[in-house]
């Protein structure tokens, strides 16, 4: 039982490996890949525009903030003043 059992396997291995074709036959794939890289440059070693750009943007925020207060303030005062 276990001769039959290994003949049909191999011969179901085989089949599936004439099934394949031959590897000599077939042309050979082309490469396709098409590479376009930009040149990343590289990071500045000084930052202090940067840093003296984000300071700026800190202040600005924070000045918004400190006036966005005021006029709550201002409103809520607005609104006493209104219902005495």
């Amino acid at each position: 039982m276990k001769k039959i059992a290994l003949a049909a396997f191999s011969a179901t291995a085989l089949l599936a490996l004439s099934a394949c074709g031959d590897a000599a036959d077939e042309a050979p794939a082309e490469d396709t890949t098409v590479v376009d890289a930009a040149p990343v440059e590289p990071a500045p070693a000084d930052t202090t525009a940067v840093d003296a750009a984000a300071d700026e943007a800190t202040d600005a925020a924070d000045a918004a903030a400190d006036s966005a207060d005021a006029a709550a303030d201002d409103a809520a005062d607005a609104a006493d003043a209104a219902t005495e």
